[in-house]
């Protein structure tokens, strides 16, 4: 097989949609001389797949956008262990798996918040400065977020879970059933939309699609970010929950030296500095500095102190109170 290793080719499962990662790839491909082959679809389709492949799968690199979907890909068996003093210098341990001895079988690459976005005409920030006040009676019929079993949310929960315990966090799912302004729907980007038309006075979104919108030129995006505030989630309390995408080598990767490449690409300068521009993500190497104008302008914030292995963990029991509370 040593012949198969030196093929310069990769093939690359990604759950990541993101157009800007093209040039990402290319940057890559131009360093190395590795062609990346791309299969690109949504998590569940691309579990389905490995599961089909078994044993024959093609997959060198699996790249995943939450903690939840990593650690079900983990679970499943579907990456190997990677030892790599590159990625264990450069990626903090508690945004990697846990290394048995063997080496981590998977890798965080960039960090992305869950944050408060609200309507500045309707809405008191004061009323909404925490993940938990947005289920007191006081805002009531002004909650919108996406579909609760949607991983960004699962994992905000599984992060509740462990801070606050479940039942808490099961009183808190109730109250944000009760205080919907309209039943779940669309992406994050509805929910900005939704708060910006007075739709929703307050909801949920990660951060870069906050950030995207503020950097937008298009008239219409202008004129609706006039209407909408930003919150650091639990800025005074427990901290603002964020979560990662990353990735690690598959189970069977035919070309494992180049996926190891991959990775350690992933988490150099020029690449973590592109997931900021790219995608306003934050870079998880500490020593990388970026200019994004968007990104600054949300300003200092306090992280969560949530292993994200430990969200990925709850997020089975964060389904059940969901399917429990019908947050659908």
């Amino acid at each position: 097989m040593a012949h198969a290793a030196e093929e310069k080719v990769l093939n690359l499962y990604s759950a990541r949609h993101y157009q800007t990662d093209e040039q990402l790839y290319g940057e890559f491909t131009k360093k190395t001389g590795i062609k990346i082959n791309r299969i690109e679809a949504d998590d569940n389709a691309l579990f389905e797949r490995l599961k089909n492949e078994g044993k024959n799968s093609q997959a060198d690199v699996i790249v995943m956008v939450d903690a939840a979907r990593i650690w079900r890909a983990e679970i499943e068996g579907f990456f190997q262990p990677v030892k790599s003093k590159t990625l264990d210098s450069r990626i903090p341990a508690n945004l990697r798996g846990k290394d048995d001895g063997k080496g981590s079988e998977w890798f965080g690459f960039s960090k992305r918040a869950r944050v408060i976005v609200y309507n500045k005409g309707t809405v008191k920030p004061e009323d909404v400065a925490t993940y938990e006040s947005l289920a007191d009676p006081k805002n009531k019929g002004k909650v919108c977020t996406r579909s609760g079993s949607h991983p960004y949310n699962l994992s905000l929960i599984g992060s509740m879970i462990e801070r606050n315990g479940q039942q808490a966090t099961e009183e808190w799912a109730k109250g944000m059933v009760a205080n919907f302004a309209r039943p779940p729907r669309g992406g994050d980007t509805d929910q900005i939309k939704g708060v910006a038309s007075g739709e929703c006075g307050v909801a949920i979104a990660n951060s870069y699609y906050y950030a995207r919108l503020l950097r937008s030129t298009k008239p219409e995006d202008v004129a609706m970010m006039k209407n909408v505030g930003f919150i650091w989630p639990n800025a005074k309390t427990s901290g603002t929950h964020f979560n990662i995408a990353g990735g690690g080598v598959a189970k069977h990767a035919p070309h494992r030296e180049n996926a190891v490449k991959f990775l350690e690409y992933l988490a150099s300068d020029d690449a973590q500095r592109y997931f900021a521009d790219g995608n306003n993500e934050w870079p998880v190497v500490t020593s990388v500095k970026v200019k994004n104008e968007a990104l600054e302008g949300l300003g200092s914030y306090k992280i969560e102190n949530v292993p994200v292995s430990l969200i990925g963990k709850n997020q089975i029991a964060a389904q059940r109170i969901l399917d429990r509370v019908g947050y659908k």
